[in-house]
């Protein structure tokens, strides 16, 4: 096994032999704007107790190891590095270890990730970890149960911000350079090495503070500051995100009845972010696709909220008490998933966060519990390349709506009133499951090891429909009926659901409405629902209504007879969003055709109001035309909601969210058909005025690609709306586009840029593969087999962020089923099918994604079997 991939067999021996007490870190990167710099010296000094006489190792990913004093000793470094590790033997009772190297730094977002602004050549500094990779910045035990306490010290250009998880302390200038300083932080709390965090650059800063008098009558003081590339300054909406931060900071320690702990409470939006967030105590960062540089939707500014309460809800769920190890990621995900929305709903303005959870966020869920790689909330993560492969809408948002079951179940009062002293009794330590059990079955009277069991511990979804006896308009017998199969065992996994059934009628105005709503408890194969019986059959009878359940539901035939006439009149934005999801499930799982959703779209998209809503069916819609609707009849079911989109378009109210939703989805659908290329070309160059609509970076740089995909772009046309745009997003737009040219050429020039070299960051890389597949079928047939040839040489050189955008993003998964081929026979199937039976070796993270991208193409050509 290669060192970087620790196993918890590993982690679990060290952690028995040694006890953290604290490191002192310093970093030098004064001269991180030189391009020609690769590294930075890094030292570090840690305290820890040990079994006295034993060994262990420490972790660092570094450019090279400089010396090694343990205990004052000089240790000899061709002796004790090995590889990425450092060999600690005869340790005492308690221990001092000093280790200086130089650390290098990153263009994949982890570690040290090093970024030049092209607006301006500014370079810019920040740190990234999880799962572990601290150790690519300073020599350390990682891995989250050694727990320890934090001094960093930076020496940076003097005029530059630098930020930590501590507050400054001091900063003095560097004898004999005076282009440098020295920033000292305050000593941190005890936390995990894979929340600590460095900023560093000319970041714009702001500054504000949010204070509160506790039960005890002190006074909780907390400075605020958010960062973000000077270059974005002008967009940066700081007075916005200050009243949301002091809102949810507010909600939380109320909430929690545990004061913030972790003094003050910085938020950096940073370029190149493999993540939309993470919560380092004292300063988060966020991806600075969250600083809206371009028009953005009020859904994108409610979806950033909802990122920036969940990054909150970690500095408790996950900083304060911290799972021992990756198998309980789902204790600070799952948490900070289901608190994030619940902040948004009780700390906000916006009142459709849980119908934007239902219909985003589950769906996410939904997706990744169907595959054959899906696993229980509480996993099997037996090394690091395990727990990379975890951050997943299972960890997430089946986790958070398996938590909003058990609220159902326990009750909310019982819930919080159990995180409280699941807070008191393990703060500042690490934990399991069973301790989080133990506090919400005290607080609930419940027993909660048979629901844990059920819920946490098996995986797979329910699929509940109801079966109707009725006569003369009047319900007989109505039985939910369940089915499920855990895709790990094989077995049935029928679990108990607490959910409502909603019966919805039209009233005297026309809008189907709830007229009644019955609670239930569904349990084993089949539920009789006596409450039901003698009651007039409503048009629409909503299974899972309000969304307490995490559960599939298939409408029964006059329900659904009802969504697909009259889904438009549904006046709920809870039961409107539920009732989409089941078209799209029926049309993903082949039940009913694909063509039958992307028709539905184009009847009641246009009169949806929740923008996060017709966002997403927007997407599913092209995602449905172009994966699962059969070759044959694709073009013109393209084409006729291409025309639909663009009526909308032209109709839409100006300047409105709708009008961009329209606009946007014209572009990414055009990418694939040519029939509104006309009006696309006409928008870019002025001679088509949408009244209202902002034709800024952002969607200009869709139309160029629309008209790149099809040759009506030329290269020098793209350069020079690169030129017009030197922004960050402008490069990746730019790479997306110049790539998805249909040209063989300009495919093989960005097959070997994504390849065969290095010389891409993150971003840049992902947006060359995004236009690499953008392409007609006869133009990437011939990669196929390079592929699966590159694979294993791919993991093994890149760092798995990279290797994972690759392994993911070049799948040739975009194939059409040939007539008279079943789906399973498909070339590229049975391809696929030869590699994993060849390489059942080959590391268990690059089988995942292969079996996971195999399975997308299954599913989308048993889609297009169907009709």
């Amino acid at each position: 096994m290669s060192n970087h991939n620790l196993s918890r067999d590993e982690a679990a021996i060290r952690s028995a032999l040694i006890t953290t007490h604290s490191y002192d870190v310093t970093l030098d990167v004064r001269d991180a704007a030189d391009p020609a710099v690769a590294g930075y010296p890094s030292t570090s000094t840690i305290t820890f107790s040990a079994d006295p006489g034993s060994s262990t190792f420490m972790d660092f990913i570094s450019g090279g190891v400089e010396s090694v004093l343990l205990n004052g000793r000089s240790l000899d470094v061709g002796l004790v590095v090995d590889r990425d590790r450092i060999i600690l033997e005869g340790l005492e009772a308690e221990n001092t270890v000093t280790v200086a190297g130089r650390a290098l730094y990153s263009r994949s977002g982890e570690g040290m990730h090093r970024f030049v602004d092209p607006a301006d050549g500014e370079c810019y500094l920040y740190t990234q970890y999880e799962p572990a990779d601290s150790r690519r910045v300073f020599a350390n035990f990682e891995q989250p149960d050694l727990k320890a306490e934090f001094t960093f010290h930076v020496i940076a250009p003097a005029a530059w911000k630098v930020a930590s998880n501590g507050v400054e302390e001091a900063r003095t200038p560097v004898p004999d350079d005076p282009r440098a300083a020295q920033w000292d932080f305050a000593t941190t709390k005890r936390m995990s090495t894979y929340i600590t965090t460095v900023l560093a650059g000319p970041y714009f800063k702001a500054e504000d503070h949010w204070a509160t008098t506790l039960d005890d009558g002190t006074r909780l003081d907390v400075p605020l500051a958010l960062f973000c590339r000077a270059s974005l300054a002008e967009s940066f909406d700081a007075e916005q995100l200050f009243r949301l931060t002091k809102s949810g900071l507010a909600f939380f320690n109320e909430l929690f009845a545990y004061p913030y702990p972790w003094g003050k409470y910085d938020q950096a939006f940073v370029p190149e972010y493999n993540l939309g967030a993470m919560e380092n105590p004292g300063l988060v960062t966020f991806t600075e696709k969250y600083v809206y540089a371009s028009r953005a939707t009020d859904a994108q500014y409610q979806a950033r909220a909802n990122t920036l309460m969940h990054e909150m809800a970690h500095m408790w769920f996950g900083d304060l008490v911290t799972m021992n190890w990756w198998d309980d990621l789902w204790l600070k995900e799952s948490f900070a998933d289901y608190m994030g929305t619940l902040g948004v709903d009780r700390a906000t303005d916006w009142d459709t966060a849980w119908v934007n959870f239902a219909s985003k966020r589950k769906a996410w869920a939904y997706v990744q519990d169907q595959l054959p790689t899906t696993h229980p909330i509480v996993a099997d993560i037996p090394d690091l390349e395990a727990a990379k492969q975890n951050f997943d809408g299972i960890t997430y948002a089946k986790g958070a709506s398996v938590l909003k079951q058990l609220v159902a179940y326990v009750g909310f009062d019982a819930f919080i009133k159990g995180s409280r002293q699941y807070f008191r009794d393990h703060e500042f330590g690490n934990t399991s499951l069973q301790d989080l059990l133990q506090a919400l079955g005290v607080a609930s009277g419940r027993d909660l090891a048979d629901w844990a069991r059920q819920w946490l511990q098996t995986s797979g979804i329910s699929t509940i429909a109801a079966e109707i006896v009725e006569d003369g308009g009047v319900f007989g017998a109505v039985t939910l009926q369940q089915e499920a199969i855990d895709p790990l065992t094989g077995h049935q996994e029928l679990r108990p659901h607490r959910m409502r059934l909603g019966l919805y009628d039209a009233d005297p105005a026309g809008a189907l409405v709830r007229t009644e709503n019955i609670e239930v408890d569904v349990a084993g194969p089949s539920t009789l629902v006596s409450a039901l019986n003698g009651k007039r059959r409503p048009a629409l009878l909503l299974v899972n209504d309000d969304d307490l359940s995490y559960v599939k539901v298939r409408l029964d035939p006059e329900s659904e007879h009802t969504v697909r006439t009259s889904l438009d009149k549904i006046s709920d934005p809870m039961a409107r969003a539920l009732c989409w999801t089941a078209l799209w499930d029926s049309a993903r799982d082949g039940v009913t055709p694909a063509a039958r959703y992307v028709s539905a779209v184009e009847q009641f998209a246009p009169a949806e109001a929740g923008i996060g809503v017709l966002l997403n069916v927007l997407g599913n819609a092209a995602s449905a035309i172009e994966r699962y609707v059969p070759s044959a009849t694709r073009e013109g079911v393209r084409k006729d909601f291409l025309a639909v989109a663009a009526e909308q378009l032209m109709s839409a109210d100006p300047g409105s969210d709708p009008q961009l939703a329209w606009a946007r989805t014209v572009a990414d659908v055009s990418r694939h058909g040519d029939s509104q290329l006309t009006l696309l070309r006409g928008i870019l160059d002025g001679s088509t005025v949408v009244e209202g609509l902002a034709v800024d970076a952002e969607l200009r740089w869709s139309l160029w690609q629309a008209l790149a995909a099809h040759g009506q772009a030329t290269l020098a046309e793209l350069d020079r709306e690169l030129g017009a745009d030197t922004t960050a997003s402008g490069r990746e737009g730019h790479a997306l586009a110049s790539a998805a040219r249909p040209d063989a050429s300009v495919k093989a020039a960005a097959w070997d840029s994504a390849v065969n070299s290095t010389g891409l960051s993150n971003e840049i890389l992902s947006a060359t593969i995004a236009g690499f597949v953008t392409a007609p079928g006869d133009l990437l047939e011939r990669y196929v087999e390079p592929y699966f040839e590159c694979l294993e040489r791919v993991w093994t050189e890149r760092s798995i962020e990279i290797a994972g955008r690759i392994v993911r993003g070049l799948f040739p998964g975009a194939q059409d089923l040939p007539e008279g081929v079943r789906p399973a026979d498909h070339a590229v199937l049975v391809r696929t099918d030869h590699w994993l039976r060849d390489h059942q070796n080959a590391p268990r993270a690059l089988r995942r994604i292969v079996i996971e991208q195999r399975s997308h193409l299954l599913r989308a050509l048993t889609a297009q079997a169907a009709g």
